[in-house]
């Protein structure tokens, strides 16, 4: 398949999936499976897309972020932390990536690992969502920091591709009685370090071969795919939080059930 049609499918597939319960580098591990793709040859390309996605998050909240750059400036209370959640939020993922790079790699290479995650990770929102009692709605900087590090340790779980980022901190923050809206947009703004932090990692260990253009995966393609997953994102992320608020996360999580189950019976044979 041309390399800039490959390019927009996965554009696409991670503007979808990032800041839904569904896992983006799962899907888009079983989409390079699905469709023949080279993994190792889209590996870069599918960590830096996530910026297109994360992108959207700015662009959606700007007067959010305006906001407490503002209250910065005065030293606010609430601005202040805000960023100290998103830090202490961010931290547990920051070291033990760091520690364990290697090991998280070796898991990106296998569909069989993502089909399981998918499958175990749909009846655990289900469970999540039976017995969660969350609370009242609070911006990010009304949080106590002790939630704010069990949101950060829960992204953790995330190492392990189809757990998905955003599914392990929503359900992480539901199960410490965070209110569903609050725990998505916590998990939309967590993911801009968390991402930030993960491509430039991922720059650095491409950074001869993207700039030399020897690798048939270069940046016109990348541009293309950011592009394509900035304009999805952008009109999923809204969406996203307006059903979540009504009718919470059950079809995410049968979803993910049929999705792991199937993928796990194909991958198996």
């Amino acid at each position: 398949m041309d390399t800039t049609v490959t390019a927009i499918l996965l554009g696409i597939v991670e503007g979808v999936t990032e800041f839904i319960p569904v896992s983006s580098t799962g899907h888009l591990i079983l989409a390079t499976e699905i469709f023949g793709y080279d993994a190792k040859t889209w590996a870069a390309f599918n960590v830096v897309i996530q910026l297109g996605a994360i992108l959207a998050v700015v662009v959606q909240y700007w007067r959010t972020f305006w906001a407490v750059g503002v209250g910065l400036l005065r030293m606010e209370k609430t601005s202040l932390a805000f960023i100290r959640n998103l830090l202490l939020a961010f931290l547990p993922s920051a070291v033990i990536g760091l520690a364990l790079k290697d090991y998280i790699d070796v898991l990106l290479g296998s569909p069989l690992v993502v089909g399981w995650a998918l499958l175990i990770g749909g009846f655990a929102i289900l469970a999540v969502e039976r017995w969660a009692k969350p609370g009242e709605y609070l911006g990010i900087g009304q949080l106590p920091a002790r939630q704010a590090v069990g949101v950060g340790f829960m992204q953790c779980l995330a190492m392990v591709p189809g757990v998905s980022r955003s599914g392990a901190t929503i359900m992480g923050a539901l199960a410490m009685g965070i209110e569903r809206r609050t725990a998505a947009e916590f998990s939309f703004f967590l993911a801009i370090p968390t991402m930030l932090g993960a491509t430039t990692l991922e720059l650095l260990d491409n950074h001869a071969e993207l700039m030399a253009g020897t690798g048939p995966v270069g940046w016109g393609e990348i541009a293309i795919g950011f592009v394509v997953s900035f304009v999805v994102a952008l009109a999923v992320i809204k969406a996203f939080v307006a059903y979540v608020s009504r009718s919470g996360f059950a079809p995410f999580a049968w979803y993910r059930i049929a999705a792991g189950a199937l993928a796990v019976f194909l991958l198996s044979r």
